[in-house]
């Protein structure tokens, strides 16, 4: 018994030394917590070519889709997706934000993390961004999965309109931004929370200009938020420069700079408001 007293000082300080290094290369800190409950959902595994993997997949239905047998509903999808990641906490806040009329009917589908940093990120030419995982600069291929194989089978399984959204936080957030600039017409609502938009030397912001240009016609929305994080707060303002100068007339853009919160807690502190603001309930 003494010796596993002993021992405990040195294990939390370990924790504490891998905490920090996952935050100072990037990587998010969980959102989740082990007593989060999750509404009513559905699960599956899509066996994925492009990935090369099975992808777990939770899907959360709003409460109006049984009742409702004529109606479609849009599509929130999400990175982070798993059951012991963010799909608990967001997947519970729609549900009640539904319920009270506080925004639009969703289905919300989650995908789960096999091996993040590979499918959240661009390709880079930094080697400290090459050293922070095995794998990495794989989101092409990770967004061909959302594109050609996920939204799809979703198209299949469910009842959903044309309107698709893309939310996530960190790595994910940088994902959700690339989506924009680089694919534009796969997603309509974006929601980017603490995005990791210094990957990279800040290439995508640098582009971004450029690929504004070529955004389709069609209404996009953005919601783009940033705690107060050294490597996070300043590139977030220097996009929303860039948006204030570049965006088109048709992308709907806001920007909300939170130095009160931090990158673990911005995703929760922020949903609501983001939710709300992207998906207005019907009067």
């Amino acid at each position: 018994m003494k010796q596993n007293i002993a021992f405990r000082p040195w294990l939390f300080a370990l924790a504490i030394v891998l905490l920090l290094g996952l935050i100072a290369c990037g990587e998010k800190t969980p959102n989740y917590a082990a007593g989060d409950s999750v509404p009513a959902h559905e699960s599956f595994t899509l066996d994925s070519r492009i990935m090369g993997e099975k992808r777990p997949v939770n899907v959360y239905l709003p409460p109006d889709y049984v009742s409702h047998t004529d109606q479609a509903f849009p599509v929130l999808y999400m990175p982070d997706g798993g059951l012991r990641e963010d799909f608990p906490h967001l997947a519970t806040t729609i549900d009640e934000l539904i319920r009270a009329n506080a925004m639009q009917p969703v289905i919300l589908v989650g995908v789960a993390n096999t091996q993040r940093r590979r499918d959240m990120t661009p390709p880079t030419e930094v080697k400290s961004d090459r050293e922070i995982a095995p794998q990495v600069g794989q989101s092409a291929r990770f967004r061909a999965f959302f594109r050609d194989e996920l939204m799809p089978e979703i198209q299949r399984r469910y009842r959903v309109d044309a309107e698709r959204g893309l939310i996530g936080e960190s790595l994910a957030g940088l994902f959700v931004v690339e989506n924009l600039l680089r694919e534009p017409g796969l997603f309509d609502k974006h929601i980017a929370l603490s995005p990791s938009l210094w990957w990279n030397r800040e290439k995508l912001i640098t582009q971004a200009a450029d690929s504004l240009h070529g955004l389709p016609p069609k209404p996009i929305a953005l919601y783009l938020a940033a705690a107060n994080e050294e490597d996070i707060a300043p590139q977030a303002a220097r996009l929303a420069q860039v948006l204030k100068e570049a965006a088109p007339a048709n992308l709907h853009w806001q920007y909300h700079p939170r130095p009160d919160l931090r990158h673990n807690t911005i995703y929760r502190a922020l949903k609501r408001d983001a939710l709300k603001a992207l998906y207005p309930p019907e009067r």
